[in-house]
């Protein structure tokens, strides 16, 4: 079985302003991407056993509101395959409300955060509410980390370093750091390995071979091949691209001294219990 901790659910184009979808032509260069969401098109480029959590995203500032009612919808539909995480902007008012709203009326078991999407830092004290909840309620959060197309979105609020406090202070709560961190993978792997309850996926990294290979190079060379999760970041890749990228990674090692990735580690990775670890079983 796969577990992908990282794919979309939202309304494409309307969940999105016009500038939003203008900067994300700079997302894969020179490879068109179709943002339009829909669950037949997933399941035919994922194994049949796969399970997927799905998210939408707020954040006001960069131009995207996906309403957790979709994604409730979207999840119900396939419920035997999805698992709904809500999302919050902890920037607009109300939030605390669609925090609670999201998970007890909708019945969404993780939070998603967009921290340079929306312009905060997840160890700001104004969430500590959000941290308490998902603490008090065992609801993993994953948070966006890692670079970005979108002008406007700062890259100070998605350092990895920024969830060591936080996993000081509410360490009983699973964080999940999307994409490694990139391009700040070494701080993300150093705060997976300081805390029992950090994690990181590796979603939407595979097309960029050089940089993954160089990364788990890290994860090997830190001892942190079991915290990392496999993901997608659906609809920007597929889950076999991805499984199909993570196999050819050691090809770089071909005819040269460099040191070669973990086959078994890599195929732990692609088939890793994530469910378990993040106690969504």
């Amino acid at each position: 079985m796969i577990i992908d901790v990282h794919s979309h659910a939202w309304n494409f184009p309307g969940d999105f302003t016009a500038d939003f979808i203008a900067q994300a032509n700079r997302a894969r260069p020179g490879v068109e991407i179709d943002l339009r969401v829909k669950f037949d098109d997933y399941a035919a480029t994922a194994p049949p056993d796969t399970k997927t959590i799905c998210f939408g995203g707020k954040a006001r500032l960069s131009g995207v509101w996906v309403d957790d009612r979709h994604v409730a919808d979207y999840c119900a539909a396939h419920a035997d395959r999805l698992i709904g995480f809500l999302s919050v902007d902890p920037t607009q008012p109300g939030w605390e409300d669609e925090l609670e709203h999201g998970h007890r009326a909708l019945g969404l078991r993780g939070i998603k955060l967009l921290p340079m999407y929306a312009g905060f830092r997840p160890d700001e004290s104004r969430l500590d509410p959000l941290w308490r909840y998902a603490s008090q309620h065992a609801l993993p959060v994953l948070l966006h980390t890692g670079t970005t197309f979108i002008a406007q979105a700062p890259l100070e609020c998605t350092l990895p370093r920024h969830l060591d406090p936080v996993a000081a202070r509410f360490p009983d709560v699973k964080i999940i750091m999307a994409h490694l961190g990139h391009p700040y993978e070494g701080e993300c792997l150093v705060t997976v390995r300081k805390h029992a309850n950090v994690f990181a996926d590796i979603s939407a990294l595979h097309y960029r071979p050089w940089q993954l290979y160089h990364s788990l190079m890290l994860a090997q060379e830190y001892g942190v091949w079991g915290k990392l999760l496999f993901g997608t970041d659906y609809p920007f890749t597929t889950v076999n691209a991805t499984v199909d990228g993570l196999r050819k990674l050691n090809d770089f090692t071909r005819g040269t001294g460099l040191p070669r990735l973990d086959e078994a580690q890599i195929e732990a990775l692609i088939h890793r219990d994530a469910l378990a670890l993040l106690g969504l079983t």
